[in-house]
């Protein structure tokens, strides 16, 4: 196990409002601290001056829905209290997606209130040859499932 700190850079994300920017459906997500749609809760036009936070990153709510955190697979801007987690070593989409979910099993930690804005870097993780571990075991299972249920006979 290893610290999230230890596993990923971070930063305090572009922390914009929502009610400043202008909604286009084609635009640029907004990721806020909700635990809904990816954190997503808007797509907006780009705002001049404002370098929207990277893609293949991890968004993390640090207050409101704490701890929720999403794989973004895209540049996007974030609201207030988002904090944007980049891997310190390569990572696939699946690793980084496992990594936002176990990060997410941690949120009852700040129940009552609790916001992590102060300790979400202090969080045990699984080391990266664990995941990639975990990713393979579940694909191998899954694959040898699907595999005997095409060739099992219909009942």
């Amino acid at each position: 196990m290893k610290k999230l700190s230890e596993i990923f850079n971070w930063w305090y994300g572009v922390n914009m409002e929502l009610i400043n920017c202008e909604v286009s459906h084609n635009g640029i997500p907004f990721v806020s601290r909700t635990a809904a749609n990816n954190g997503v809760v808007a797509r907006v036009s780009p705002v001049e001056g404002a370098v929207p936070n990277p893609s293949h990153t991890l968004s993390l709510a640090g207050g409101g829905s704490v701890l929720s955190c999403f794989y973004q697979d895209e540049p996007y801007y974030s609201g207030r209290d988002l904090f944007v987690l980049s891997p310190k070593v390569e990572m696939s989409k699946n690793e980084m997606i496992l990594y936002s979910y176990i990060i997410s099993t941690n949120k009852y930690k700040y129940n009552y209130g609790r916001q992590a804005n102060k300790t979400f870097q202090d969080l045990m993780l699984p080391e990266l040859h664990e995941i990639k571990l975990i990713i393979e075991t579940s694909l191998n299972a899954d694959f040898k499932f699907n595999q005997q249920s095409v060739l099992s006979p219909a009942n």
